[in-house]
């Protein structure tokens, strides 16, 4: 037994050496002391030896003893597995032993120790770990009782679903029981501890717990005045997790809740403020949110709005004095890592750009994100934030009398918070808001020049929520002079204010779109200059607003003069950069952006561009070969670079449509692009799809040859699990569709029937309904016979997905499709042809010979010969009384909504 396992004394000494080398603050040092750790791992009782020093050797200093145990905690997350039985057999016995140290670092490192072998899979090899340190919960002695518990603590956050599961024959059924005992301990630890411990539990809903929830919830009321700030902070965690999982049990009690969450929202304690301040974000997710606060507004709303401030710590943090850093150089880890998002097709809708699926930015990302990730004023304005979602107008009766008095308070730091609040409720309450705006948004413009550059810096954040206002008035009042003093902040000489102002100015330009253009020299010239001043980090949101204007303003970017200015800068960044360099991927963005605005501008531009990305795509796949044959020796790449240089190359396609023919035609990109389509990664097909559409489009005679092998692939992808993998491939087969023509016909039984069921699924979002409605439209117009049969099946969803979308070329090959199909299957459109007309009366002005097609389907020409003509059922007669001529055809179409309407709630059968 290696319980009487003893060191040499010689090893000892070697260890405590390496161990004191360990804590120096040289690095060369501590490298050569990692690799002596390293080879110290092929011995294998070099783990006792770590143990020895951790528990047996008192004369040693704590930090050194504490060390050694923690290097023992990375050996046995890394190497448990080979550990021979004896050396782990006199770990956990040194462990449990030891337990109750004198020192709270030991006991804090022997409990790491515990749990990380428990975590290891050792609860169920080590069965006398968790009986055991139930036992010592009882110990009279202090140290003991708080060891135990600690190492419970860890064991309960690291391992809670297995102690819930019948692996472990279900302990909880005693632990919990036993850890409600000593809520009423004496020691505040020991409490703190105990309602750690349960709280573990609560999401989760473990049974355990819940047969025990009413002595819990009033065990935890009886705490909730304790003197400890981390018992106090403990017992606010429980009250929001049970507001999301056990909300029935706090409703009886809700009043008195809420009282206490104002007290402990206003906490001397910060961190139990920001734990109270969470009660406000999860209640303001539950439907009874208005019903139960509604009467405390008055006095929650001061709270939050005071917990806006910035603290001292905060202002320390951010180096708030300083108000010139422009000329000193970012530390790398300031640079938070970016991640790309692949290219997704969407259709445009009636009044809006293109529409997202969802709106990715955070809705509070206010600029101070360097200081600690949530703190209390990041909290509070969350709050704010979905409060003012949930009671709109009637916040701002609270609201409104406290920000007269913040925004022109003599104090940065209070009027700073007052600009922070007006961004927090903007959302919420902008209907309310509308008539203050215009006084208000000239003085935040004048807040933009303020000498304090953390009230600069929130001033842009929070002007940027009202762009959408400043954009529906006159331009002149608002617009041009906002867009002024923003590219004046934009050359800010403070870092911060450059980055809030850059961020600012691109929610500007998805905003205000085309009424940009007249400035467009103006923006460039400030834009182009900036490249020239920034540091490093702020390179890379300058290259987001760069590709956000040219998003926005599309081809009026186009002209010599504006190329000249922007196209330099961005080309030598272009050359500067390694391709190894993750700043590639924002600018790769934005060049995409440039190339799809710039249109024919951007063929001077083309070839070392197009042929980098190709490059890019091809070194990323060989890396990725490579990795996949020998994972030892070679590492797997960042497919981030591969699938920013598709769609770079998407950008290229679409911005030249056919003059990208000889690039194509002398490089291996369909080759590429088949090995890409089938990659595991589903971000990497997804932006596949996307140029395979786009070169489609711009080049098929390319494109053709590789047909045959990319339909079952584009089939396979059909998964509307993958949202926007399977709405890229759906894009790309119709686009496919429409040039192949009747050659279609092999491929349809490959895509139709999962075309069928993605269009008939319930909650599919609504750019793959519409990307679906229009392959299906345009599969049918190529080859009637083979889809039509199925129109039945489809015909409903069809038209509520394409009743919204603008015209366009897609919408009318689809539309030509679902006509063409109708007419060769008539009874499949029959129970439906209320929605056929609905669809038909978004079209504000089909093509002639589309509207011919129409006045053939609701009009048709019966003769003799052709007795099977289709016949509306009769309740078209309210919608399409008889018409002597197709010139009134626009007419009748016209007011068909209006009928539509009229017809869905009247009893007439369809």
């Amino acid at each position: 037994m290696e319980c009487d396992w003893k060191p040499d004394e010689q090893g000892l000494q070697q260890i405590l050496q390496l161990l004191k080398e360990s804590q120096s603050p040289d690095t060369s040092t501590q490298r050569s002391v990692q690799q002596r750790l390293e080879q110290l791992n092929q011995f294998p009782d070099f783990n006792n030896y770590l143990i020895f020093v951790l528990t047996k050797l008192k004369s040693e200093d704590e930090p050194t003893r504490s060390l050694s145990g923690l290097i023992l905690k990375n050996n046995v997350k890394a190497h448990y597995q080979n550990f021979p039985n004896g050396v782990s057999d006199f770990i956990k016995s040194e462990c449990l032993q030891n337990i109750g140290d004198a020192s709270p670092l030991i006991r804090a490192t022997v409990g790491i120790l515990i749990t990380t072998i428990a975590s290891k899979g050792e609860l169920q090899n080590w069965p006398e770990l968790l009986p055991k340190l139930c036992l010592l919960l009882d110990s009279e002695d202090y140290n003991t009782c708080e060891g135990a518990f600690g190492a419970l603590q860890k064991i309960c956050e690291d391992s809670a679903e297995i102690l819930d599961s019948d692996m472990l024959d279900r302990p909880l059924n005693i632990m919990i029981p036993k850890f409600l005992q000593f809520f009423k301990h004496s020691s505040p630890k020991i409490r703190s501890h105990a309602i750690a411990c349960v709280n573990q539990f609560i999401i989760s809903r473990t049974q355990a717990l819940m047969l025990h929830i009413d002595p819990f919830i009033e065990n935890l009321f009886a705490l909730a005045t304790d003197d400890e700030p981390e018992v106090r902070k403990n017992v606010c965690r429980a009250l929001v997790m049970l507001l999301e999982v056990r909300l029935d049990r706090l409703l009886p009690h809700m009043h008195n809740i809420i009282e206490y969450m104002l007290q402990r929202t206003q906490d001397q304690d910060e961190n139990v403020a920001l734990e109270a301040c969470e009660f406000w974000l999860t209640l303001a997710e539950q439907p009874v949110c208005k019903e139960v606060l509604c009467g405390h507004l008055s006095q929650l709303t001061p709270v939050l709005v005071n917990g806006m401030k910035y603290s001292e710590i905060d202002i320390i943090l951010l180096k708030g004095d300083i108000e010139e850093d422009e000329a000193i150089p970012d530390s790398e880890q300031d640079i938070r890592p970016r991640f790309h998002r692949s290219r997704t097709v969407a259709q445009q809708h009636e009044g809006d750009g293109i529409e997202e699926e969802e709106d990715e930015d955070d809705e509070l990302d206010d600029d101070d994100d360097t200081i600690s990730d949530w703190n209390l004023r990041k909290c509070s304005a969350a709050a704010l934030d979905v409060l003012a979602n949930v009671f709109r107008d009637d916040l701002l009766l609270h609201i409104l009398p406290l920000l007269k008095e913040l925004l022109f308070h003599p104090e940065w730091v209070v009027k700073e918070s007052g600009i922070l609040v007006l961004g927090a409720i903007a959302e919420g309450c902008m209907q309310g808001m509308i008539p203050y705006l215009p006084e208000l948004i000239p003085h935040l413009i004048q807040c933009l020049s303020d000498k304090k550059a953390l009230v600069r810096s929130i001033t842009c954040w929070t002007l940027s929520r009202y762009a959408h206002w400043v954009v529906s008035q006159p331009p002149d009042i608002y617009l041009k002079p906002l867009m002024t003093e923003l590219l004046k902040r934009i050359l800010d000489s403070n870092k911060r204010v450059q980055e809030a102002a850059c961020s600012a100015f691109a929610t500007l330009e998805e905003e205000a779109c085309t009424e940009l253009v007249p400035y467009l020299a103006f923006i460039l010239d400030t834009l182009v200059f900036a490249f020239s001043k920034y540091q490093h980090k702020n390179l890379l949101i300058l290259y987001d607003a760069i590709g956000t204007l040219a998003d926005s303003v599309g081809h009026h970017l186009n002209k010599p003069e504006y190329i000249q200015m922007l196209m330099p800068p961005l080309i030598q960044k272009w050359n500067q950069l390694k391709d190894e360099d993750k700043d590639l991927f924002p600018l790769l963005e934005c060049l995409s952006s440039v190339a799809t605005a710039l249109q024919s501008g951007f063929l001077p531009y083309c070839e070392p561009v197009y042929q980098r990305c190709v490059n890019l795509v091809q070194k990323t796949l060989a890396q990725a070969m490579l990795h996949q044959s020998q994972p030892d020796q070679y590492e797997a790449p960042d497919k981030d670079f591969m699938i920013v240089a598709l769609d770079l190359l998407s950008g290229l396609a679409e911005g030249l449509g056919g003059t990208i023919e000889q690039l194509v035609a002398r490089s291996n990109i369909l080759t590429l692009m088949y090995q890409c389509m089938q990659d595991k990664m589903p971000e990497v097909r997804q932006s596949s799809f996307a140029l395979l559409g786009d070169l489609t489009k711009a080049c098929f005679q390319h494109v053709k040859p590789c047909i045959a092998d990319f339909m079952p692939i584009l089939g396979t992808n059909l998964n509307p699990e993958l949202i926007s993998v399977c709405n890229n491939a759906t894009w790309a087969i119709g686009e496919i569709s429409i040039q192949m023509g009747p050659e279609m016909q092999p491929y349809i039984a490959m895509v139709l029937h999962q075309l069928v069921e993605i269009i008939n699924r319930p909650n599919t979002p609504k750019t793959l309904l519409e990307n679906t409605a229009i392959t299906i439209g345009r599969l049918g117009y190529v080859c009637p016979q083979e889809v039509a049969p199925m129109l039945q099946q489809f015909i409903r969803p069809w038209c509520t997905s394409l009743r919204n979308i603008r015209d366009n070329e897609e919408k009318d090959s689809a539309f030509r499709g679902i006509c063409t199909m109708i007419s060769v299957n008539p009874g499949g459109v029959v129970q439906d042809f209320i929605f056929f007309c609905d669809a038909v009366a978004s079209w504000m002005n089909p093509k002639d010979d589309l509207r011919d097609m129409f006045y053939k389907l609701f009009w048709p020409p019966v003769s003799k010969s052709s007795p099977h003509a289709f016949t509306p059922p009769p309740t078209c007669a309210l919608i399409c009384p008889p018409v002597e001529d197709q010139q009134h055809l626009h007419l009748t179409l016209a007011i068909t909504p209006s009928c539509t309407g009229s017809i869905l709630k009247c009893s007439a059968p369809l």
